[in-house]
């Protein structure tokens, strides 16, 4: 009897060991299953370099609402109103691009970008939808230099690729005017001010990372020209 009795009690105390070990193996099930929930949906990657260096600027200017998106590697042959859905903007109209442009008949002591109101480089934020008005551009620079340089020295083209990366850091369809390698004079159109939300998107310093911003914030952070230029 007394051998039956302890063998019962070892049988019962692999039980409770074995319903131990399933509970303790069913709660770490549980908590991976958490940890894999609460990692970034739509497998985005962690915050990059670009992205991190970018915001750093953003922050520091006192921009605080301002977000990037990665994008798909033909985002550029799609036609706007996919870009818009996968940037999940309210409208094309605020998807917009950063031109440098070059005043090719400036004076020849006009070479770099210290003076603002006679740069030999400006950068041009404008929208994708909109054609862009370089006369305007030039009428605007010179109107700036209040008529004391001849209109003659004044004609705005699109910098050449090479020039622009030089220039920005930044290749083509990455440009963007916030953290440029050389502090160019930024001019943005002055529809972009006026759209109905108090937002755009631009290029995000790499081809497939755009960047949100407010544009009240942006416009006291880096106080660009504001220009009708389309």
């Amino acid at each position: 009897m007394e051998a039956a009795a302890a063998d019962l009690e070892a049988r019962q105390l692999r039980i409770l060991r074995r319903v131990a070990d399933l509970e303790l193996a069913a709660q770490q099930h549980r908590l991976g299953a958490l940890s894999i929930s609460a990692a970034p949906s739509g497998g985005e990657a962690e915050t990059g370099a670009t992205e991190a260096r970018l915001s750093s600027i953003l922050t520091a200017r006192g921009v605080l609402d301002f977000t990037f998106r990665r994008v798909p590697a033909d985002y550029y042959d799609r036609p706007l109103e996919e870009r818009r859905d996968l940037l999940r903007a309210d409208s094309v109209n605020q998807l917009c691009k950063s031109i440098v442009m070059v005043n090719t008949q400036a004076a020849a002591d006009v070479v770099d970008c210290s003076n603002p109101k006679n740069s030999k480089y400006y950068v041009v934020v404008v929208q994708y939808m909109a054609r862009l008005n370089a006369d305007s551009i030039k009428n605007f620079i010179y109107s700036l230099n209040e008529k004391q340089i001849p209109k003659k020295r004044f004609n705005m083209r699109l910098a050449p690729e090479e020039e622009s990366l030089k220039l920005t850091g930044f290749v083509h369809n990455a440009v963007t005017c916030i953290g440029m390698e050389t502090d160019i004079p930024v001019i943005i159109d002055e529809a972009i001010t006026k759209l109905d939300k108090d937002f755009f998107w631009l290029g995000g310093g790499e081809v497939d990372l755009k960047l949100g911003v407010r544009t009240s914030q942006f416009l006291n952070a880096f106080k660009p020209f504001v220009v009708k230029c389309s």
